[in-house]
C-alpha cells in the first residue's frame, strides 16, 4: 500500500483519481482549499467504511508551507492538481491565479525535491497558446497573445511550471513528469468556471439557451476522465517519462457549434442555440484558441496506450451524471416535503 498525497484531489479529476487509488488499496491524502473543488466530490470516500480509515481531507492551501510540507514528507508519491483553473475563473481572479499556479507549484517542486518524492505535474493544452495546426505534438513552438490580455495569464503561468520541472529534473534529477492535459471531461464536472460541456448540458437539461461564445467554429477534442486518470496513474511510475512533457488528449475533433448541437440531440432539448460575440461574453479583446488537437504518440510510447473513447460516450457519461443527479434532487426534495 502507498501513501499518495493528491494536491487539489476535492476538484473533478482528484476525487477520479482518489477513486481510482482507493480502489487498488492506496491510502490517500488530499490537500485542498476548496475554492474550485467541492467536498461532495470526496465525502461518498470519506464517509463509506471500506475506504475511510485510508483517506485523509486536509483542507488548505498549497501556499501553506506548514501544511504542505509535512504531508509530501510522508507521501511516497505526489500528485499535483491544485491550480485555479477555468477562463472565467481566471479572468475573474487574474492575480491569485498567478500566485497559486506559479508559488504554489515550485513550492512543491523544491519539497519533492527535498524529500525525494515522485511528482506528477498537471499542465494544460493551452500552453501551446493560438496554434491552428493538428497534431499538436510537445516540441512545438507556443504562441500567446500580449500581455495586457488575462486571457494568457493562465497559459503563461502553466509554461513557467512546466520550465521548473524541467529544470528540477535537470539540476536535481528529481523524478518528476508534466502532462498537458487536453479538456478533460466526465462525470462530477460543472461548468461553473467555463467548462463547455457540463455547461451546454446543463442549459439544455434546464430548457435555457445553449450559449456559445465566439462564432462557434473553434474546435476542440475531449478526453474522458476515467483515461485521464489511467494515464496519470501510469506517467508517474514509468521512469522514461521522467523529465518529459507528455499531451493526454482525445481522438475526436468538433467544433463548438457542432458540440452544441450534439449535446440537443442527446438530451432532446428543445433548447435554442444562442452565439455570444466574445467581447459581450468576457473582457474586450478576449482571445481565444482556434483549435486544439493533441498527438498522443510520446504517450502511447511510454505507458503503451492512449485515450481513445469517443465524443459520444463522454457526452453519454456527462448527461446521465445530471440525470442522476437530478433525480436525486428532486427525491430528497420530496421526502422533506413530506
Amino acid at each position: 500500500m502507498k501513501r499518495i498525497l493528491i494536491t487539489g484531489g476535492a476538484g473533478f479529476i482528484g476525487s477520479h483519481l482518489t477513486d481510482a487509488y482507493l480502489a487498488q488499496g492506496d491510502e490517500i491524502v488530499i490537500l485542498d482549499d476548496l475554492s474550485t473543488g467541492a467536498l461532495e466530490n470526496i465525502q461518498p470516500f470519506l464517509d463509506n467504511p471500506a475506504t475511510k480509515s485510508r483517506i485523509t481531507f486536509v483542507q488548505d492551501t498549497i501556499l501553506n508551507p506548514a501544511a504542505l510540507e509535512p504531508e509530501i514528507e510522508r507521501a511516497d508519491k505526489v500528485i499535483h492538481l491544485a491550480a485555479a483553473v477555468g477562463v472565467q475563473y481566471i479572468i475573474d481572479n487574474p492575480l491569485h491565479s498567478l500566485v497559486v499556479n506559479l508559488n504554489g507549484t515550485e513550492s512543491v517542486l523544491r519539497l519533492c525535491d527535498k524529500y525525494s518524492k515522485k511528482v506528477f505535474i498537471a499542465s494544460t493544452s493551452e500552453v501551446y497558446g493560438k496554434q491552428t495546426h493538428a497534431p499538436l505534438r510537445e516540441t512545438d513552438d507556443s504562441h500567446f497573445g500580449p500581455t495586457y490580455r488575462q486571457r494568457w495569464s493562465y497559459a503563461g503561468g502553466k509554461m513557467m511550471d512546466e520550465f521548473f520541472s524541467l529544470a528540477y529534473h535537470q539540476s536535481e534529477a528529481l523524478e518528476v513528469v508534466v502532462a498537458r492535459l487536453f479538456n478533460t471531461v466526465g462525470p462530477r464536472q460543472k461548468g461553473t468556471y467555463g467548462m463547455v460541456i457540463p455547461r451546454f448540458v446543463q442549459q439544455a437539461m434546464s430548457g435555457e439557451p445553449i450559449t456559445v461564445y465566439g462564432d462557434g467554429t473553434q474546435t476542440r477534442t475531449f478526453t474522458h476522465v476515467a483515461e485521464v486518470v489511467a494515464c496519470i496513474m501510469a506517467l508517474i511510475d514509468t521512469p522514461a517519462a521522467y523529465g518529459s512533457v507528455v499531451n493526454i488528449g482525445g481522438v475526436e475533433e468538433v467544433s463548438i457549434m457542432d458540440l452544441a448541437k450534439r449535446v440537443l440531440e442527446r438530451t432532446g432539448s428543445s433548447s435554442e442555440i444562442l452565439v455570444i460575440p466574445y467581447d459581450e461574453a468576457y473582457p474586450k479583446e478576449f482571445e481565444d484558441m482556434q483549435r486544439r488537437v493533441p498527438s498522443t504518440e510520446r504517450l502511447q510510447k511510454l505507458v503503451g496506450f492512449a485515450p481513445q473513447l469517443p465524443l459520444e460516450r463522454i457526452l453519454n457519461d456527462v448527461v446521465s451524471h445530471f440525470e442522476l443527479t437530478q433525480v436525486q434532487g428532486q427525491t430528497a426534495s420530496s421526502v422533506v416535503n413530506r
